[in-house]
């Protein structure tokens, strides 16, 4: 039974390196000492070591040892042997690009359907949809495919942002970007405030933190959904 966390960013405004949710992630990792660590997605371009130190500095706050993949001579036998998967944010075509091309999709696929702890943030979030297609990223390379690892059954938009009333921005927003994407494609989409997150377990799906989701649906007006709502009716 799969059991995931799914978080739209790793730091909100004014705390430390996960510091908002390291509570929440000592219980959903209760027993685990060592996360295998997927940095592929280089926030800002910093190295594998340099995004590691990063998580291992947050997660030795609650006692977790981190190892990045890297370090690893097999990335496919290091994601069999892992007791917990972290992956991490910044640009959702370069993670999958580097996922795809170290045959790992299937696999870190198989280990979480088969109960391996998973965490996301950011670029880690969006591939537990069953595409990419909903990232806010620039598309600095090319992946052999948009689809992810599909443990959820519609897309995740994380970073998600209303409409500033006061803004003198001229571009499309958010919402009309996700709009454009259900123009073609009828998966659903949510939505993920800053500071928000999902908790998986098998097929239940639930919104936690203090902000709503904002759920997208081909044909349909977009919904406001608060903290606590099951989202297992999209399973």
């Amino acid at each position: 039974m799969k059991k995931l966390f799914i978080a739209s960013t790793s730091t909100v405004h004014g705390k430390g390196y996960l510091e908002y949710i390291l509570p929440e992630l000592s219980i959903f990792f209760k027993g685990i000492t060592t996360i295998l660590f997927i940095p592929y997605a280089r926030p800002s371009g910093i190295t594998y070591d340099e995004y590691t130190d990063i998580a291992k500095k947050g997660f030795e706050k609650i006692n977790i040892q981190v190892e990045g993949i890297h370090e690893f001579k097999n990335a496919i036998d290091a994601v069999n042997n892992a007791k917990a998967i972290f992956v991490g944010g910044g640009n959702t075509f370069l993670l999958v690009k580097q996922l795809y091309d170290n045959k790992l999709i299937s696999v870190i696929k198989n280990v979480v359907e088969n109960g391996v702890p998973y965490f996301g943030t950011s670029a880690g979030s969006n591939i537990t949809g069953l595409t990419m297609q909903t990232t806010n990223d620039m598309p600095i390379i090319f992946p052999p495919s948009f689809s992810t690892l599909g443990f959820l059954n519609f897309n995740i938009n994380p970073h998600y942002l209303d409409p500033d009333p006061d803004s003198k921005h001229m571009g499309e927003t958010r919402e009309t970007r996700i709009n454009e994407f259900h123009t073609i494609n009828k998966i659903p989409v949510l939505g993920i405030r800053e500071g928000s997150w999902l908790l998986v377990t098998g097929t239940k799906v639930v919104l936690k933190g203090k902000l709503n989701a904002r759920l997208f649906e081909q044909n349909k007006s977009a919904k406001e959904l608060p903290p606590d709502t099951d989202l297992s009716f999209l399973m």
